[in-house]
């Protein structure tokens, strides 16, 4: 459940990232915004966990509407800055308003309803399969924005927003629109990922979750979308191995592998095996592009 939450919070990542060429870095107030409201909605009203979750991500998508109107003015490492701060404010509230969020303690004993089902609501197997579709909805709807004609836009808008204005396209309202969406993704995520655990702490809202989402989705490939997918099963399950052993230094690891895929495979772990495949059928890697544009914004 942790990989595909995880996987899920870096496909949203990735469609702000890969396709509108804008590196957030305040992504975990959505995924944690999302998994206190799901918490304490699922606690102190006994609601099935797919409708607290889906409130969860509504208010994911409302927090990100002020907060995408204010960032999506700059771009490059500004815009990087402008949603890390945003992050932080959030933080702090969360942090300080003990009466609701219980502070440093976190909201605990948030339950699992789902129609009164028991093997559902008491068994991680049969809570996995009965959360999956809604991932898996996530992911298909993540999928069908890159491949409409606003996914199109949104590409241009990453490669020359300067002609994308010029051909009459709203540049700052396309991204402010994918800027929620991919929030509301986001917070589709860190609802389950907080249902699934029965707890919401401080660390859902820290730097260190946007942090670690942007590691997931550089490592899988910027720009594929389905390289969220094996960069959070790699992550996850490094981090679960290390823990489970004893090992107290697992940022030393992780931060390992990632430079080494940044160094060696610069399309991440998926861009570099399709990128092979498209080369020996003689078609041009779509990664290609993505880098380039990447670098011409400083990514």
């Amino acid at each position: 459940m942790d990989i595909a939450a995880w996987a899920l919070f870096a496909v949203a990542l990735d469609l702000l990232l890969g396709y509108a060429g804008l590196l957030s870095f305040g992504h975990a107030a959505f995924w944690g915004g999302s998994a206190y409201v799901a918490g304490l909605v699922a606690l102190h009203t006994g609601v099935p966990f797919p409708i607290a979750v889906l409130a969860g991500a509504i208010f994911a998508m409302l927090l990100a509407l002020p907060i995408g109107l204010l960032s999506v003015k700059r771009s490059g490492i500004y815009f990087a800055m402008v949603t890390l701060a945003f992050a932080q404010m959030l933080f702090f509230v969360v942090n300080q308003w003990r009466d609701l969020t219980g502070g440093e303690n976190g909201v605990q004993g948030v339950p699992r309803n789902f129609f009164g089902i028991e093997l559902v609501e008491t068994e991680p197997f049969y809570f996995y399969y009965a959360a999956l579709p809604l991932i898996l909805a996530g992911m298909w709807f993540a999928w069908r924005v890159v491949h409409s004609p606003f996914g199109r836009v949104l590409v241009a808008t990453r490669d020359n927003p300067a002609r994308a204005r010029a051909l009459g396209y709203d540049v700052e309202r396309y991204r402010v629109m994918v800027f929620v969406i991919s929030a509301g993704l986001a917070g589709l995520a860190g609802g389950l990922f907080a249902i699934s655990h029965g707890f919401v702490s401080l660390q859902e809202v820290s730097w260190q979750t946007s942090g670690k989402v942007v590691l997931i989705t550089v490592l899988g490939g910027i720009g594929t979308l389905w390289g969220a997918i094996i960069g959070a099963g790699v992550i996850v399950t490094l981090e679960d191995q290390l823990a489970s052993s004893g090992f107290e230094g697992i940022g030393i690891i992780t931060g390992a592998v990632f430079i080494i895929v940044v160094m060696l495979f610069r399309s991440g772990i998926w861009g570099t095996v399709t990128n092979l495949i498209a080369r020996r059928r003689g078609l041009k890697p779509e990664s290609d592009d993505i880098g380039a544009a990447d670098s011409e914004q400083g990514l």
